[in-house]
């Protein structure tokens, strides 16, 4: 997964420390869904937040969550202790509880902020774990840190074999305090102490590859990534074909990852979800940009709302996809406030494609599978996009 410390914005999985917890909500995650109002009014009162999973997760009644927290607080104990206890015997793999300082701050991500040292991470098609970018100016690029630097350890956790979404999880934490990092150069190996701060994020970067290529990579769909991905293509040069870049992005606003869509789309169908068990609809907005030829590339970091894009545009015809398999988050969680002020998420449903395909604990395959040169083949099939248009 690439981007500045961030993996997705999804609960973490049982088992990964609650204080890991709010960094695998931000996409989405970081992958989230709509915020409030986000979504059209007649789509939902109270809209989904769908966040990443591997697999389908199972649901629990918000009700008896609220019921567990208010009993905890009656008897002089946490309530957010006692939710996230009875949510995790719940079976709802992916819900989780957050206290109101980790909810504002996951809140503030959706924004484009984050507390962090400006540090991206990797798994390498050997297996290593790698930093795979640095903001310039943070902590990180103040230290030295360099892309391509092995990443061995984090405060003194060993991460060669951890997920790259709990890797970056540890990386992340309340503005101000230190994490200890061991890397590796050029078979030196060395620590680095770096204190987190508040880092802003470019969501959307847009960069010509050459007089026909326009390359368009969206980090996470943090609000206001939508009309910049538009924008985007409306500037784009006439005749120019479109590189959209979606490898490691781990979600986000799902209203942001429709607009997106509706770059490339003249209105139709982006997804359905259910809400136990209501059907709904995800639609494009009309006027999108049809004819301009559309490369997607994914990765095993694609998720959720990212997963939203990438399986419009495959199963719609507009784009042909390009890379490795997504990560597979399909399940739909929404927020409720619990007695104190804490907030839970919690699984009610699930994404489908265009085409009705399940996204949660499948992913989506590419078109064309490639890993490494991944990039190099994506540009070549623009190249026959453009010349049989």
């Amino acid at each position: 997964m690439s981007g500045p410390d961030r993996p997705d914005p999804c609960p973490r999985p049982h088992g990964i420390r609650r204080g890991a917890a709010l960094t695998l909500v931000f996409a989405t995650v970081l992958a989230t869904a709509a915020a409030t109002g986000a979504l059209p009014r007649d789509e939902a009162e109270d809209p989904p937040r769908p966040l990443e999973a591997r697999a389908a997760a199972a649901t629990v009644d918000r009700e008896d969550v609220a019921r567990a927290a208010a009993e905890a607080m009656a008897d002089g104990k946490s309530g957010t202790a006692a939710a996230e206890q009875f949510v995790s015997r719940s079976g709802d793999r992916w819900g989780a509880v957050y206290d109101r300082r980790e909810y504002e701050e996951f809140e503030s991500a959706l924004d484009g902020e984050y507390s962090g040292v400006g540090l991206g991470a990797r798994r390498t098609g050997d297996g290593r774990l790698e930093v795979s970018q640095v903001r310039e100016g943070g902590p990180a690029d103040r230290a030295g840190v360099r892309a391509g630097d092995g990443l061995r350890t984090v405060d003194g956790v060993d991460v060669a074999r951890r997920p790259v979404t709990e890797v970056v999880a540890l990386l992340r934490g309340a503005e101000g305090t230190a994490v200890e990092l061991g890397l590796q150069r050029d078979g030196r190996k060395w620590t680095e102490r770096l204190t987190r701060t508040l880092v802003t994020t470019e969501s959307v970067r847009v960069r010509r590859l050459d007089g026909d290529t326009v390359l368009i990579k969206v980090e996470a769909f943090t609000k206001g990534s939508g009309e910049r991905v538009r924008r985007a293509v409306r500037g784009a040069p006439e005749g120019a074909g479109v590189l959209l870049d979606l490898r490691g992005n781990a979600g986000g606003l799902v209203s942001e990852a429709v607009s997106a869509a509706s770059a490339f789309l003249d209105g139709g169908l982006v997804a359905t979800y259910d809400v136990r068990g209501e059907q709904r609809a995800l639609y494009a907005q009309p006027g999108g940009d049809t004819g301009r030829p559309l490369v997607a590339l994914v990765d095993g970091g694609t998720m959720s709302a990212a997963e939203l894009v990438a399986g419009a545009l495959k199963d719609r015809g507009r784009a042909v996809t390009v890379g490795s398999r997504t990560f597979g988050k399909g399940s739909v969680q929404m927020p409720s406030e619990l007695p104190g002020g804490s907030v839970a998420e919690l699984t009610v449903g699930h994404y489908r494609t265009p085409a009705g395909h399940h996204v949660d604990g499948r992913g989506i395959a590419p078109d064309l599978p490639a890993s490494e040169g991944a990039e190099r083949r994506a540009r070549s099939v623009l190249g026959g996009l453009r010349g049989a248009s």
